[in-house]
């Protein structure tokens, strides 16, 4: 006899919706939880098949980072092979990320970024968790060297054009919804820079989020996205349509961050009012939300996420 169906409700959708920063790389979601239970040589195994994929590799240390015991674990493939360049990566994220938490000493986490970015010179990741420490923590130019760096060793890096949109859309507040504000510049620049099929064609898109978050934070946006009027603009909606029409063309299904992108779009569409676009996006998105976009400025992600899915699909 085949199994009962799962059962209805709301602890169904929770977790159809789990907001897994691993996306849907099944593998790292298998290595993680091997890692969790130290047992690190399946980690071992999957970093070496990244490569230099940077892209991949940053999201892939960066998810087993968040691992539980991730530092323990790390420290013992260390101390098992002290000139592993991943091992020490891996030790790096995951001193930021307990750094992020207040649980470590942040000169500590800088101190393995450097110590890490020593033992494998051409990889962005060890300045990518610097550059996740500064985010939150470092001054304006350390953020703005720290980018440079990362951009250094692999220009289109996806996840730290994200740090960065979302840090200088944090700048001047005060002057609310300017559309020649430098964060609608960087992404432009970016979008401009980067090849035909690259994924930072969705920058502009990101940017506005950014943008509407800190707006909201600071009282100039309403906190409800829908009625913010801040994706109605004439700019506001070609940056939607270029994306949107990057998407139809080019849309990259070997992408690890791919759905990032497409949270971000979606979340865009509905705001614009095209919840047929909302619609399509949401199909390709299935069950990888993430938090970013939905939790802005101040919303349950689950909820926001959930909303979406009934305007847009017809669904919860």
């Amino acid at each position: 006899m085949p199994p009962p169906p799962p059962p209805l409700g709301r602890s169904r959708r929770r977790t159809d919706h789990s907001f897994d920063p691993a996306l849907d790389d099944t593998e790292l979601v298998a290595v993680r939880a091997q890692l969790s239970q130290g047992r690190w040589t399946r980690a071992r195994s999957l970093i070496a098949a990244t490569g230099d994929d940077w892209d991949r590799r940053g999201h892939r240390l960066v998810v087993l980072a968040q691992a539980a015991g991730a530092a323990a674990w790390a420290g013992d493939w260390v101390l098992a092979e002290p000139e592993s360049a991943d091992a020490v990566t891996l030790v790096a994220c995951a001193a930021v990320l307990g750094a992020l938490r207040g649980k470590e000493p942040e000169a500590l986490a800088r101190e393995a970024c450097r110590r890490a970015a020593a033992h494998a010179p051409a990889d962005p990741t060890p300045w990518l968790a610097l550059l996740l420490l500064a985010r939150s923590l470092g001054t304006e130019e350390e953020v703005t060297q720290l980018f440079d760096q990362v951009r250094l060793r692999h220009p289109e890096h996806h996840h730290a054009h994200h740090l960065m949109a979302a840090r200088l859309a944090e700048r001047r507040p005060d002057t609310g919804s300017d559309p020649l504000h430098e964060v609608y510049d960087f992404a432009a620049w970016a979008a401009e820079q980067a090849p035909a099929d690259s994924p930072l064609a969705v920058l502009p898109v990101v940017a506005h989020a950014e943008r509407y978050r800190a707006l909201a934070v600071a009282g100039r946006e309403s906190k409800d996205p829908g009625a913010s009027g801040h994706w109605t603009g004439r700019r506001a909606r070609q940056v939607m349509k270029t994306a949107f029409d990057w998407w139809l063309e080019w849309e990259h299904e070997g992408h690890p961050r791919r759905l990032v992108d497409l949270n971000f779009l979606a979340h865009a569409k509905l705001c614009e009012g095209r919840s047929a676009e909302a619609a399509a996006l949401l199909n390709r998105i299935g069950p990888h939300a993430t938090e970013a976009p939905w939790s802005y400025p101040d919303r349950d992600p689950q909820r926001a996420f959930r909303a979406a899915r009934r305007a847009a699909l017809g669904i919860a």
